[in-house]
């Protein structure tokens, strides 16, 4: 008979075991590690500016407002507008710049994101089903390039419309939002449902419970270019004004209802993380898209390649079964771990990628050839039978 293992019967104090045990945790703690870094909530990097009233937000910053904004029902079908006065660290960059968020359906309801150039809005409304239904448009070349711009959306019956420093950029009628779309809680820099962070500066900020008119739009602009925000949180409508004039601490004062004054935290943060955000939810197609999927695929080889070695070392019964299994597991561990790490997603993606990449790493290791390879260093026995433990060959 020849055993799986060759002539030599393999103990567990053989130093190919040994050197594969070692090999198989440090390939584990390598993925944990790559998976799960940095393991805490960043600092918070929203800082105040020195030379003029704003924040900044850096890499990983956002704020959140203290209150829900409401509507009555009298106002909850009313027409809606939102000004915003920002400067991107970068035109090629993308993120969720602000958000509202309905925690008791968990829907976003309205979000404003810079997708690299472009001003990227979105509206998402519930049938009576509550299925969710998303619109978005985008505005071209807004923030292509790095320089202050104010940005004024308005919304009626006509649909909404959309102006960069006082002039008219894009008009959609197939996207209309209302008073009550901007209700729920606020937050600005990053998405309160994944990590999808924007940095800049952000200098003022006016939310309205009416439609502006072109004449309106125009006026305000001048007022904030010419520092006279103030007038403007007198306006006729005016729900929310932040002047972001504090310079210091950890609030900033909504002019106009102190119940929406916006905190600072200390430590960054997703207000509502998703578990295992299904794949269809998380495509978006783009070149970082693939070269992710490519990463996670990759990185989960090598578990599969070194525990497939190790357990048909150890005469495990189906080692390539229990490989995959393992790989599954580590990364269903990783996901459920990474809701608690606002830098990280959890997401069904990386759990189907991962176990792929697991995957081909125990098929990779069932090549003979692999096999001669990896055993003329030392870290595995050599092998001399099939594959499968249970089966041995007669001569």
């Amino acid at each position: 008979m020849i055993s799986l293992l060759g002539r030599r019967k393999l103990g567990k104090s053989d130093p190919s075991i040994k050197n594969l045990r070692v090999l198989c945790t440090l390939v584990l703690c390598g993925i944990l590690a790559a998976g799960l870094w940095p393991f805490h909530a960043p600092r918070n990097e929203v800082t105040w500016l020195s030379q003029r009233n704003g924040l900044l937000f850096g890499e990983y910053g956002s704020i959140v407002s203290a209150g829900a904004f409401k509507a009555n029902r009298s106002q909850a079908d009313r027409s809606c507008s939102l000004e915003i006065w920002l400067e991107p660290s970068r035109a090629g960059s993308w993120g969720t710049i602000l958000a509202y968020y309905w925690p008791e359906s968990r829907v976003v309801p309205f979000a404003l994101r810079q997708s690299l150039g472009d001003l990227e809005l979105q509206r998402t409304s519930q049938d009576q089903f509550h299925h969710a239904k998303k619109t978005k448009i985008y505005v071209d070349d807004v923030f292509s390039h790095p320089k202050p711009v104010v940005v004024t959306i308005s919304s009626g019956e006509s649909g909404t419309t959309v102006y960069a420093d006082g002039a008219l950029v894009r008009k959609s009628p197939n996207l209309r939002f209302s008073s009550r779309d901007l209700t729920g809680q606020f937050i600005v820099g990053n998405s309160p449902v994944t990590t999808d962070n924007w940095s800049g500066e952000l200098r003022g900020l006016a939310i309205y419970s009416r439609e502006l008119s072109a004449g309106d739009v125009s006026k305000h602009y001048a007022n904030f270019i010419e520092s006279k925000q103030t007038e403007l949180a007198k306006s006729e409508g005016a729900i929310a004004f932040y002047l972001f004039n504090e310079g210091n601490g950890n609030v900033v004062q909504n002019q106009v209802d102190s119940a929406t004054d916006l905190l600072i935290p200390k430590r960054f943060f997703v207000l509502h993380e998703k578990f295992l955000e299904p794949f269809w939810e998380e495509f978006y197609g783009g070149w970082s898209y693939w070269r992710d999927i490519s990463i996670n695929i990759a990185g989960f080889i090598p578990l599969g390649f070194v525990f497939s070695a190790y357990l048909l070392a150890r005469r495990t019964a189906h080692p390539a079964v229990v490989t995959i299994a393992l790989g599954f597991l580590v990364s269903l561990t990783i996901e459920v771990l990474q809701v608690f790490l606002p830098t990280r997603e959890s997401g069904m993606t990386d759990l189907i990628t991962n176990t792929l990449g697991t995957a081909l790493g125990t098929i990779a290791f069932r090549h003979r050839n692999v096999q001669a390879v990896f055993a003329a260093t030392g870290l595995c026995p050599a092998i001399s039978g099939p594959l499968d433990p249970t089966v041995t060959t007669s001569r």
